[in-house]
């Protein structure tokens, strides 16, 4: 049985059947010149990505506060908080059946830097071994690095703009 058990394994490691997760981070951040605590109220409602992603967002479940779910884009993006604290979140994308799940996590967080200005650090972290190439890999990161680095620009605009 163990005899099998290996043989399948090398079978399918060798002919593509299971691939080696290539987990990849992407940090971007952005200042803001006011306090941590004014971002936060500007930006980090859970829904507040409607704002700075220009995506329709609804919470389908939840209080707000950990376990809380959001819906985006028509609801075709499920997003679960898993981490919370008074200038910080942390969310990830379920697996869905039939499709690849890429461990997808986003963190935010509205990092004091004085008492005027913050730094606000954007953290994704995914799984890209389901993309054929490097090529395709780092277009894949390129694409999502821009997307995040533009709501971060429209982040600080949206905090700026307040007072």
């Amino acid at each position: 049985m163990i005899r099998l058990f290996s043989t399948l394994i090398t079978f399918f490691l060798c002919c593509g059947f299971v691939s080696a997760q290539d987990y990849r981070r992407i940090e971007m951040d952005i200042v803001i010149d006011e306090p941590a605590a004014e971002v936060w109220e500007a930006v980090g409602d859970y829904c507040a990505i409607s704002d700075w992603l220009n995506l329709d967002c609804a919470i389908t479940s939840g209080d707000g506060g950990i376990g809380t779910v959001r819906a985006l884009a028509g609801g075709r993006i499920l997003e679960i908080l898993v981490a919370q604290t008074e200038l910080s979140y942390g969310y990830t994308q379920p697996a869905r059946e039939g499709q690849f799940y890429n461990l997808y996590h986003g963190f935010m967080e509205a990092r004091p830097i004085d008492e005027d200005s913050t730094r606000l650090i954007y953290t994704l972290v995914l799984d890209v071994s389901n993309l054929e190439d490097d090529a395709a890999r780092d277009a894949d990161i390129a694409r999502r690095r821009a997307t995040f680095e533009n709501a971060l620009q429209n982040m600080k605009e949206l905090a700026e703009s307040r007072n």
